[in-house]
């Protein structure tokens, strides 16, 4: 896994990754999982865990931290649970004094107060104030999850933007990277097109516009 390739993702956004795995045949785009400030921008690999309902006793939420590696990105399984929080202003003050890329959260988070001040990207289905103490706990670590309908492995390539987040699986990250660079560098050649008089009709039939998206056999 070349972390050149998470350099080159960042100077993609989501909605030109999302095209390229859609040209791909890959499902990647998290589905209902947005920021919580919107100007979150994030790019790294995947730290994993999956959590369920709190046994009796109950078990963590949060000792995991600092096994994190600078620069990945803490990815968690609640499984789309929106009664109960699994992040907060701890373990915001934590990653980002630690230099994590942000979080992604199939479920919700609270103290969005403290992320927003901070600039800590957090992105999950939204944010509440109940606490997932006694009631959610960590079942498995560095294992396959599942991100709003998105399947994310250890490792993994994830970016998050304005839009939304995507995952790139790690075993296919060169080739849908150099798809969405194409995609890219053929919308860039449109918008100079258009900007240079040329109907935007004429440009996106020139640059294959109607084709970038397609799958590929």
């Amino acid at each position: 896994m070349s972390e050149e390739n998470v350099t080159r993702a960042a100077r993609l956004d989501t909605a030109t990754i999302s095209d390229a795995l859609d040209r791909l045949g890959i499902v990647g785009q998290c589905y209902e999982i947005k920021g919580r400030d919107p100007g979150f921008r994030m790019a790294g690999r995947a730290f994993t865990m999956r959590c369920g309902p709190a046994a009796n006793p109950p078990g963590t939420v949060g000792d995991y931290i600092d096994e994190v590696p600078e620069g990945h990105v803490v990815v968690i399984d609640n499984g789309g649970r929106t009664d109960a929080t699994i992040w907060g202003d701890i373990l915001t003050e934590i990653a980002h004094r630690r230099g994590l890329a942000g979080t992604v959260i199939d479920g919700i988070n609270r103290d969005v107060a403290l992320c927003r001040e901070l600039g800590y990207p957090i992105f999950s289905k939204d944010h509440w104030m109940r606490t997932g103490k006694d009631r959610v706990q960590v079942e498995e670590m560095h294992c396959v999850v599942n991100i709003g309908g998105a399947r994310v492995a250890p490792g993994d390539l994830l970016r998050g933007d304005p839009d939304g987040v995507v995952v790139i699986p790690a075993e296919h990250e060169e080739v849908v990277l150099a798809a969405a660079e194409e995609i890219h560098e053929a919308e860039e050649h449109i918008r100079q097109a258009v900007r240079g008089g040329m109907r935007l009709d004429e440009a996106r039939t020139q640059f294959k516009y109607h084709q970038l998206q397609t799958r590929k056999a």
